[in-house]
């Protein structure tokens, strides 16, 4: 057991792993293959309180730390990465922002709804002149009769046409570029409000009158992750009360660059369950096929990328739990967090990408998950921040440590 976890840490995981192999392994190829958003296990993990895990329990949540969440993560995404994104996306970006910035007011209001998995939320940002240069915002926060009025839009938005509570970005003083964005929480009814009626979860009624002029766009046909909800967030003249804006007007640079910090922990912790999913596949395939009359796992080259694998997927799992012990602690963990974002997602790459190397044809069909794997992997090197930006905030990091003596 590594240091990060304790016995009831593995306890957790053992029950997470039981309910993913239960219940998603059986849906996962035909959710990939239809596109399709899985509200019946989205109702069964809001049941269990997955989407609330770190969550102190008087806002709805179940009161654990922050490994306890990764190890959800992970364990979601050994089995099924859309799984996996639909809380991550919805903790980290959609919530978190909300617990940690907001008031008490804002927190007694959306929160529990957002904890308790009652209905799904988002974090819009990225835009189509905004994306690794997330300060070159464009939507913008107009002063009107008390309130803002928010115009523009967000795209590959989590969640957009599912979710109802969305924490977005715009620009509310140009002049002070990154110093100048503010966030706030709008809202907008589910797109799959028959579905979301049906399971018992996804729209939640006291949230009425939604943010006028906030609505989902069209849905991406994605390569990966295609049982998770991607749209555009469209923003056309929506009216948002100043009680709603998140934090002091000019603070949403600085608190979203720290979201994306635990943000690239948790992609970290999603990629690092993709590869020991696809290195358990490979595992278990080498050890009944045979060739030339031999078990595969009895050939030297074979037994080699397993090796490989396996001391790969090990350094990654100290990379994304020590960047959470680090939070966990109060430690600054910005550096750690970009290390385990872009080892993770580069590792997952490869091991899904040799897993079906060893798999040979059987690997290139939908007869077995790693190549759905494999898909889903390379998002993990795109979103949150390329590996590029992680690079770049990697060295940044070291630079600065080396000017101020450290």
């Amino acid at each position: 057991m590594l240091p990060y976890f304790t016995e009831e840490h593995e306890r957790f995981r053992g029950r997470i792993r039981e309910f993913a192999e239960a219940e998603i392994a059986p849906i996962a190829r035909q959710a990939d293959e239809e596109s399709r958003f899985p509200w019946e296990n989205v109702r069964k993990m809001a049941d269990l309180g997955l989407f609330g895990v770190n969550v102190p329990r008087e806002l709805g949540g179940l009161g654990r730390d922050y490994v306890s969440y990764l190890l959800v993560i992970e364990e979601l995404a050994r089995v099924d990465a859309s799984h996996a994104i639909t809380v991550s996306a919805h903790s980290t970006l959609g919530m978190s922002p909300i617990v940690n910035f907001g008031t008490d007011e804002q927190r007694r209001r959306y929160v529990p709804l957002l904890a308790q998995g009652r209905v799904l939320g988002g974090f819009g940002l990225t835009e189509p002149g905004a994306g690794s240069d997330a300060s070159g915002s464009r939507t913008v926060a107009i002063r009107e009769n008390g309130g803002y009025r928010l115009r523009g839009s967000k795209i590959f938005i989590t969640h957009a046409g599912v979710g109802e509570i969305f924490v977005v970005t715009a620009v509310t003083d140009r002049s002070r570029g990154a110093r100048g964005i503010t966030s706030f929480i709008v809202t907008k009814e589910t797109t799959d409000r028959e579905a979301a009626d049906r399971v018992g979860v996804g729209h939640a009624p006291e949230l009425e009158p939604f943010t006028p002029g906030v609505r989902a766009g069209k849905k991406e046909d994605k390569m990966g992750w295609r049982a998770s909800d991607t749209r555009e967030l469209l923003i056309d003249d929506a009216i948002v009360p100043e009680e709603n804006r998140l934090g002091a007007e000019g603070e949403g640079f600085i608190n979203f660059m720290k979201t994306l910090d635990a943000g690239r922990i948790g992609i970290g912790a999603l990629a690092l369950g993709l590869a020991q999913g696809a290195f358990d596949e490979a595992v278990r395939f080498v050890g009944t096929r045979h060739q030339f009359g031999r078990p595969l796992s009895e050939f030297q080259g074979i037994q080699f990328s397993l090796a490989e694998m396996a001391t790969e997927i090990t350094a990654a799992r100290h990379l994304v739990y020590h960047a959470a012990w680090l939070k966990e602690k109060g430690e600054p963990y910005t550096q750690a967090a970009s290390m385990a974002k872009l080892y993770a997602s580069e590792t997952a790459m490869r091991i899904t990408t040799r897993a079906v190397q060893l798999l040979g044809g059987y690997g290139y069909t939908n007869d077995y998950p790693v190549e759905r794997m494999m898909r889903d992997a390379k998002i993990c090197e795109i979103g949150e921040g390329t590996s590029e930006i992680q690079k770049l905030v990697i060295a940044r990091q070291i630079l600065r440590s080396v000017a101020n003596g450290a």
